[in-house]
């Protein structure tokens, strides 16, 4: 993997995203170059109201151009206005998609560009 290409979601099953960077996660934040656990604790995440803004800067700082947004496999998992209009204020062009329309989403536009993903791999 160059330092540019987004890792690839090699496995994802019920609580697991394996990433092709080596590493097993529950929830997995996904940039150019790296990947890490998304800890919903680090900015009080819950399923409601749902994705933050706080959670998707990462992501823009380490230089997803394309930003993909899990809302879990049953989708219960919110996106937030604000994190949308985060987003289209900078020009970053975003999906939101249940899981597993996330990932091969994900997949296939790391192969193309520079994109980022918050993946949740429950409910």
């Amino acid at each position: 993997m160059s330092k540019g290409q987004s890792p690839k979601i090699e496995e994802l099953s019920w609580g697991s995203v394996r990433t092709s960077d080596g590493q097993t996660y529950k929830d997995v934040k996904l940039w150019p170059g790296g990947s890490r656990s998304w800890d919903w604790n680090e900015t009080g995440t819950e399923h409601s109201p749902g994705i933050q803004p706080a959670d998707v800067e990462e992501l823009i700082e380490k230089g997803s151009e394309e930003v993909i947004l899990s809302r879990g496999v049953y989708e219960r998992l919110q996106v937030k206005d604000e994190t949308k209009k985060y987003l289209e204020e900078r020009d970053i062009p975003f999906q939101i998609k249940q899981t597993e329309e996330a990932v091969e989403t994900y997949n296939k536009l790391a192969d193309e560009r520079p994109v980022g993903a918050l993946i949740h791999s429950t409910c």
